[in-house]
């Protein structure tokens, strides 16, 4: 246009911070299931928050069912104190003002399931196997709670910046102004259509809590059969490509470091905007990721002349099959999960980097000594050029 100024502002992550609206009065605690070592950070954990904070404990019902907390009498003083819910039948959106979830990466992908809207801010303390989702560790944790909680989880330094951010969830607000640093992991909205449904019936389905809502990946394989899959892939109802191999993974910045790398995905920041596309096995050799816009829609379907069916999954739960004339929908969520930091959110992510994936991790090149290694070079570098003199002569 003509005489017009195109200005493109750029959202600083560092500028995403957690400020309580008031006081959070209930938390939900996700622990580590089967897990012996995880029993007594829990007991410490729950006890703490009950009488020192006063807070309002939630737990899953079938945490209380655990026989190593049934014979534990440390447990027994404050059971009964304990509010409890049942996966897929219990709403606890407007129940929690906080998380906390103690064990690995499956303990925050567990805790975004339970939330099909808002989430509230999570803080997940290491105590898995990996750990690249949880960067907080246990030892001292009363100081880091009281922290996040009172808003004294001040960074090392706050953001120079002039724009801000402010997403209204809970009792909490985000906004440049914030203590702790937060990472808005974006989800993904997954809805399957089933052959002949009327678009009054998909539009029924996208209101109700029929769509899966994934914080890693959406997987569509070939399932049992010995067949290559045949996947026909749309944006935004365009026809991209025809997906023939083992299948298709469909993951967000946060899934970038799970399956998707290990299928050789690019490893992307989680506050970047985008949906990473990666091939499983495809039976071509230019058939490389890629990475799209947040803002578009994807359609996943069996091609026409497919073998077989696919079969899809959901941040590796809730398998089902999909039929020729099936659809499988993915746009990005308007609800993120706010991930606490321990630090800030580029730190957190390149330590996670280094310390889980051993992200280029080698043995260093040793330097030239000062003084016999350049002359030793330097002799090499005479008898090199002596040797060609000769050759020439």
């Amino acid at each position: 246009m003509k005489n017009s100024t195109v200005v493109m502002t750029i959202q600083d992550p560092a500028s995403q911070r957690l400020t309580w609206n008031k006081p959070p009065i209930s938390v939900l605690v996700i622990k580590k299931i089967h897990d012996s070592l995880v029993i007594q950070p829990f007991i410490d954990l729950v006890r703490w928050l009950i009488w020192e904070k006063k807070m309002s404990v939630y737990v899953e019902s079938a945490v209380m069912d655990d026989p190593q907390l049934k014979t534990n009498q440390l447990f027994q003083p404050f059971k009964d104190k304990l509010c409890t819910f049942r996966e897929g039948m219990d709403d606890l959106t407007d129940k929690v003002d906080f998380i906390i979830c103690l064990g690995g990466d499956g303990t925050l992908l567990y805790a975004s399931s339970l939330f099909q809207q808002s989430v509230p801010p999570v803080m997940a303390f290491h105590m898995g196997s990996l750990g690249f989702l949880t960067p907080f560790e246990f030892d001292n944790f009363q100081d880091q709670v009281s922290n996040v909680l009172e808003g004294n989880h001040l960074p090392h330094c706050l953001p120079n910046t002039a724009h801000t951010l402010v997403i209204l969830t809970h009792e909490s607000y985000y906004t440049t102004s914030g203590h702790a640093a937060l990472t808005l992991r974006s989800r993904l909205r997954c809805l399957i259509v089933r052959k002949n449904e009327t678009i009054s019936a998909i539009e029924k389905l996208s209101k109700q809590n029929t769509c899966h809502l994934v914080l890693n990946e959406v997987v569509v394989d070939r399932g049992p059969s010995p067949y290559l899959s045949n996947i026909d892939l749309y944006i935004d109802g365009k026809h991209i490509t025809t997906v023939q191999g083992d299948g298709l993974i469909v993951s967000t910045p946060t899934g970038s470091t799970a399956y998707a790398v290990a299928a050789g995905a690019a490893m992307v920041h989680p506050s970047v905007p985008a949906i990473m596309v990666t091939p499983i096995c495809p039976h071509s050799l230019s058939f490389r990721p890629i990475v799209v816009p947040a803002g578009v829609e994807l359609k996943i379907c069996v091609s026409p002349d497919s073998r077989n069916s696919a079969w899809v999954s959901f941040d590796g739960r809730n398998r089902q099959e999909i039929q020729l004339g099936d659809s499988l929908r993915v746009t990005t969520s308007i609800f993120p999960v706010p991930s606490i930091c321990a630090e800030d959110q580029i730190s957190d992510w390149f330590d996670s980097l280094a310390e889980c994936l051993h992200w280029n991790v080698r043995r260093k090149q040793r330097q030239f000594d000062e003084y016999s290694d350049l002359l030793h070079s330097s002799s090499n570098d005479s008898l090199d050029k002596q040797h060609f003199d000769g050759i020439e002569s």
